[in-house]
Parts: structure tokens; C-alpha cells; sequence
């Protein structure tokens, strides 16, 4: 098998066992609230506190991963969380379930590792359906969250839960024999890779739109069983199921995201995303009947899976240097994205009555995300242009339509001996040679009024007095009403060939 084949099917089965363990507590909480007394805020707490450290060790496990492989990180991460499991399995207090699922979150935290050492295996192309698939991990919630109470109706949650142990061990094994030892490594140190990235915007407004995109995953995944029993006086095992098909939907759709990242702009995938979370988080936020309900939490899963697939495919395009370290902080961000939303629409729930004014923040955030994608789009565009500009071979420059120059590139100033602070503001003129008379540019300009360009060969002169031969290409720049703004000018040196 392919190095990187095998390193995707264990990583990918290894995020799949994390996330099994990570959502024990939410998804056996209607079994283990029959043991242990719990108040409806002592239970959002309680399924919430595994998301805090799934969250907060995204960011060590991705420099670890950079630094030691994805072997040692899933290897270690596995063992370590054997004696929370188990201590979760004796647990008879709020104080126990609490300090057990604090530790449960390293199994979150695992997501880390996978999206910083799989790039390394493929080219640029295929990252996003790379990260994607490997995101196909979420799928782990899923089998729990199905298989969790079916386990517990048959053999009890504490039983249920200790056949996790078993799972832990054997894929610490996994990765112990087949994890790659020979895994490219990064020795920078930790706090010179936050520096080199912590300035940068596109850090933060990825963070931000993963913070909505797998938090709204995570949060639906925790809240969903104990909501769908409470509310709509489901069964558990039938709330395990609905919660299990929310999670398989984003899953799956997850690497489509990626792989839809890699063939169209990113951006405009992000635009349907967020503009599909605005929608649905509207939706919800009425309470409809149970089939709407249905309809508006499969869209949130439709489109959370989509963005998140999306979401990774950027990561690697802007950070390649530094992906452990930003891989680590988008997904902690993401992680607290699903850390929030429970307790928020516990405390909404309790104060009103209903979770409208919860489901209509994530509709209000979703439409933040949408303008601020917008706004990273343009600016793209423009970082494009501007280096379009900025490292063409040909001499360009830009004027008012009056004539007056606004801007020019470096090789203007190559070609005329001109920096830009002594021709911006000038007009043209001062660049004609003397070789033309006045006919020869009025019929240039009647020209450009005609037809929008004129292009030929003009005898220009340089700074330093020199004549030279271009070819000189002038277009109108209109905007949309049609209205000339701006007269673009690129030309070549002749006499330099």
C-alpha cells in the first residue's frame, strides 16, 4: 500500500476511535442520569466539559505532531485516555463525571494530528479532499451516539463504557506497528511559529468561520439526544438514531467540501455555506414541528459538513509552513464552537422557555461569516491584482481620466528610470520624446474614444534623457455604469531586444 494510503486509513480509523470516546458522556446521559441525580444545567455542563480540553490541546498536539509524527501523538493520546474511561465507568457524582470528561477531551484533541501530517503525503491539489476524508473521523460521534444506547439498553452505560478500553488499547497497538516512523518532522519552536502567524488575519477569520461551521457539528451532536427526548418525548434509542443519521450527513459531506475546495474557489463554496447556516438557523429558530425541525437540523449538517471539508482545504493553501500550529488553533477554535452553543441554549431555554433566541444567534452568526467571506474574496482578487502588478515583466502605469498618473509597477521605473514618488502626479507628457507631432495623438486618443484601446509602436523618452522605441498598449477601464475611470497603459521596451 502506498505510503500515504496507509497512513490515511490508520489516521482516519484512529480519529474515528477518538471521537467514539469523545461523546460518551452526551450520548449515554439519558442512561446515566438514572444512576446519577442531575439538574438540566448540571447535565449541559457535564456533556460540555470534554469539548474544553478537546479544544485547548488542538493547538500543543498540532506542533507535537509537527515535531514528534502522528505515531507517537495518536500513540500516547490513547493510552492516556485509558484512565479517564475507565474513571468514568465508576463515576457516582457530578464532581467524578466532570473530572473524568475534562481528560475525555484529548480524544477530541487527536483531530490535530491527522490534518497537520497527512498533507506532507499528497501535493497541494488534493488537500482538501485529503483533510476531508480524514475529517470522515466525525463519523466516530455517529457509531456512538447510535450503538451507545442500544450497548447501554442491553448491558448498562458502565459496562457500555468499559468497552471502550478495549478499542483505546487496540489502536494504540495500531499505531505503535504501522504509524510511520520515518514522518517528515518540524523543529521550529512553538512560540516562533505563533509569532510568524498570529498577525495574520486569514488566521483568525478562518478560526472564526470554523469556530461556526464544526461547532454547530458538535454542538448539534451533543445537544440533539437529550433535546430530541425532552421536547419531542423521543425515546432514547430513536434520539440516538436521529442524532446518529445528523452526524453521518455531515460526515460524509466533509470530504466533498474538500474535494469541491480543490476544484472550484474555496470562497465561493464558503458563501453557499454560510448563506445555508443563515437560513436553517432561522428556521430552528421558531420551533417548528418536528418534521421542519428535521428538515432545518439536516441542512445545518448539510452545510456544516460542507464548510468544514472546505475550511482545511485553506489551512494548508495559506500555512504551509506553519500548518501544525494553525491546524491546532482553527480547530481549538472550532472545538469551543461547540462548547458554547449547549450551555447557551440551556440558559435561553431556562430563561424564556424555548431555544429560539440560541438557534437565531447561530443564524445571525452564520451571516457575519457570510459578509466577512465576501470581504476575503474581494481582497484575494485584489492581493492577485496587486501582484499581477507588482511582478510583471511589462512596465504598467495608471491614470485619472484626466491624465494624471496614479500608479505605476517596478518595471516602469526599470524601463524609464523613474521611481514612483517623481512620476505619480505627473501627467504622460513628460515621457514623449519629441519624435511625434500632435496629429499623431489625437488620432491615438480618437482611437481609444472608438474603440476602448489603441496599441502600436511609440518613441518614448527616459529620465535620463535617453530616446527608446515600445510597444505601448493603452485600454479604457470603464465601471459598471460605463463611465471611463481610468486608462491602463502597458509597454514593452524595443530597443532592450
Amino acid at each position: 500500500m502506498h505510503r500515504g494510503s496507509l497512513q490515511l486509513t490508520l489516521q482516519t480509523s484512529s480519529l474515528i476511535v477518538g471521537f467514539m470516546v469523545w461523546v460518551i458522556l452526551s450520548s449515554l446521559m439519558p442512561f446515566i442520569t438514572n444512576d446519577i441525580e442531575l439538574s438540566t444545567g448540571q447535565i449541559s455542563i457535564v456533556t460540555a466539559v470534554p469539548v474544553i480540553l478537546g479544544s485547548i490541546m488542538r493547538v500543543p498536539i498540532g506542533y507535537w505532531t509537527n515535531r514528534f509524527g502522528a505515531r507517537i501523538v495518536f500513540l500516547l493520546s490513547f493510552i492516556v485516555l485509558l484512565f479517564p474511561v475507565y474513571f468514568i465507568s465508576i463515576a457516582n457524582s457530578m464532581g467524578h463525571l466532570i473530572l473524568g470528561g475534562l481528560f475525555l477531551g484529548i480524544s477530541g484533541a487527536v483531530f490535530s494530528a491527522g490534518v497537520t501530517a497527512l498533507p506532507k503525503y499528497y501535493p497541494k491539489e488534493k488537500h482538501g479532499l485529503v483533510n476531508g476524508i480524514y475529517g470522515m473521523g466525525n463519523a466516530g460521534t455517529a457509531i456512538t451516539s447510535f450503538a451507545a444506547p442500544i450497548l447501554a439498553n442491553m448491558y448498562g452505560w458502565r459496562r457500555t463504557v468499559l468497552f471502550y478500553l478495549v478499542l483505546l488499547a487496540l489502536f494504540a497497538v495500531l499505531n505503535f506497528l504501522l504509524g510511520d516512523r520515518k514522518e517528515p518532522k518540524v523543529n521550529t519552536p512553538l512560540v516562533q511559529q505563533i509569532k510568524g502567524v498570529y498577525r495574520n488575519s486569514k488566521l483568525w477569520f478562518l478560526s472564526f468561520f470554523y469556530f461556526i461551521t464544526f461547532g454547530a457539528f458538535v454542538a448539534f451532536t451533543i445537544y440533539l439526544p437529550g433535546f430530541l427526548v425532552n421536547h419531542f418525548g423521543l425515546n432514547e434509542v430513536d434520539a440516538g438514531v436521529r442524532t446518529a443519521i445528523f452526524i453521518v450527513f455531515a460526515t460524509i459531506l466533509r470530504p466533498v467540501g474538500g474535494w469541491l475546495g480543490d476544484r472550484f474557489d474555496p470562497f465561493k463554496i464558503l458563501m453557499m455555506v454560510f448563506a445555508g447556516l443563515t437560513l436553517a438557523g432561522a428556521l430552528l429558530a421558531f420551533t417548528p414541528s418536528l418534521l421542519l425541525y428535521t428538515i432545518g437540523c439536516l441542512a445545518v449538517s448539510f452545510f456544516a459538513g460542507i464548510g468544514n471539508g472546505t475550511i482545511f482545504k485553506l489551512v494548508p493553501l495559506y500555512f504551509s509552513k506553519q500548518a501544525g500550529i494553525v491546524n491546532g488553533i482553527v480547530a481549538a477554535m472550532g472545538g469551543l464552537g461547540g462548547f458554547f452553543p449547549p450551555l447557551l441554549l440551556t440558559a435561553v431555554s431556562s430563561l424564556t422557555g424555548h431555544y429560539s433566541i440560541g438557534f437565531m444567534a447561530l443564524s445571525e452568526l452564520s451571516l457575519a461569516s457570510l459578509i466577512l467571506v465576501f470581504w476575503m474574496y474581494y481582497q484575494d482578487k485584489l492581493f492577485v491584482s496587486e501582484n499581477i502588478l507588482e511582478h510583471t515583466a511589462e512596465g504598467m502605469m495608471l491614470t485619472e481620466k484626466d491624465g494624471t498618473i496614479v500608479r505605476v509597477n517596478p518595471a516602469f521605473t526599470k524601463v524609464t528610470g523613474y521611481l514612483p514618488d517623481e512620476i505619480i502626479g505627473q501627467t504622460p507628457s513628460i515621457l514623449q520624446s519629441g519624435k511625434h507631432d500632435q496629429t499623431f495623438y489625437e488620432k491615438m486618443w480618437e482611437e481609444i474614444k472608438e474603440n476602448g484601446y489603441w496599441q502600436g509602436q511609440i518613441w518614448n523618452k527616459r529620465k535620463s534623457g535617453d530616446i527608446y522605441q515600445e510597444w505601448l498598449t493603452i485600454s479604457a477601464i470603464k465601471n459598471e455604469a460605463g463611465e471611463i475611470k481610468y486608462y491602463a497603459g502597458l509597454f514593452s521596451d524595443l530597443t532592450a531586444t
